[in-house]
């Protein structure tokens, strides 16, 4: 195992986590330290918590964030397939095809469902 093979990968993952870590140390040490009864509140958006913390949601605030989680990363799948399509020829248009369509019975039958209405 030759070490300065791995030298750029090691350097990359330094300067990364330096890049990362920098900032919030540097904030830390320099910025204004200032605390009052406002910032120390639990709340800070205005008005107080008036019920309890275990109150329940409504279940459809979950499942449209499912549905748009599930969807916006099944059309993240798109864009690497539309920057090769010359290189991945027929077969891989007809994958992809293939693949929407899945998406589109799914989209269908979450409509008929009724789960993306909001009532």
């Amino acid at each position: 195992m030759n070490l300065q093979e791995y030298l750029p990968i090691i350097l990359f993952i330094l300067v990364g986590t330096a890049i990362g870590i920098a900032p919030q140390v540097i904030g830390f040490i320099m910025g204004p330290n200032r605390p009052d009864a406002a910032k120390n509140s639990p709340y800070e958006c205005g008005f107080e918590a008036f019920e309890d913390a275990r109150m329940q949601f409504d279940v459809r605030y979950y499942l449209v964030a499912i549905l748009f989680i599930l969807f916006d990363l099944e059309i993240a799948f798109l864009f690497p397939w539309a920057v090769s399509l010359r290189d991945i020829g027929p077969t891989g248009f007809w994958a992809v095809m293939v693949f929407l369509g899945i998406l589109v019975v799914g989209l269908v039958y979450e409509w008929k469902k009724g789960a993306l209405d909001w009532e």
